[in-house]
């Protein structure tokens, strides 16, 4: 049940997040509903159509679209004031990517049994894959690829939550302890700036 009303925030989150994007880029009212859209549910749907889970979560549950697409419009109503919260949004979307990660972890353990890596992975698809989308849609690098601790957080947060399963730790304790230790980890990494090493073309001099 926390798992499930985190993950109803995160999709609101995240879709008032890619709704905001689709206004940067002037898009109309169906352009900014789809780009939330994707943004809230495109992880979830990358991973069902790869492990063959169907039919999809926001097909199964299609309140899911409906609160997405709410979401969306009431952040073109109210963009001019959506930048008071800015902080919150940080934070929403930091808990948004590990009970996203967690989620993605849990279905794929449940639909196959899938080596514990594989499993991680498919949390990670869950949890980073609608923000890249969203930004491959709006044409730009996405920031997943270029400088934010984002990606890793997701590999921590499934791994450890794998981990503790692995190690016959109760279920509802692996799902806290990776959610606290994975929101913990990437706001630490928003307040620091911490930042993966980035590469340029200067690196690769002397191949051409």
């Amino acid at each position: 049940m926390l798992l499930h009303t985190i993950y109803l925030i995160a999709i609101t989150a995240e879709a008032m997040s890619g709704a905001i994007m689709g206004i940067r880029r002037e898009m109309d009212l169906f352009g900014i509903c789809l780009i939330g859209t994707v943004t809230a549910l495109g992880g979830g749907t990358v991973r069902d159509i790869l492990i063959g889970h169907y039919p999809l979560s926001w097909v199964a549950h299609p309140e899911y679209l409906a609160f997405t697409i709410c979401a969306a419009v009431v952040t073109a109503i109210a963009a001019r004031k959506m930048h008071h919260f800015k902080s919150a949004f940080l934070i929403v979307d930091a808990l948004g990517l590990v009970a996203f990660t967690i989620i993605g972890c849990d279905i794929a353990r449940a639909f196959s049994e899938f080596n514990p890596f594989v499993v991680v992975i498919f949390g990670m698809i869950t949890g980073v894959f609608g923000g890249l989308l969203r930004d491959v849609l709006c044409n730009q690098i996405p920031l997943v690829l270029q400088r934010e601790v984002y990606a890793s957080v997701s590999l921590v947060t499934g791994g450890l939550y794998v981990g503790l399963l692995w190690l016959d730790v109760n279920a509802n304790v692996a799902s806290l302890s990776a959610l606290g230790v994975g929101f913990v980890f990437r706001l630490l990494a928003i307040r620091y700036h911490w930042m993966l090493p980035r590469f340029n073309e200067k690196d690769v001099q002397g191949f051409e």
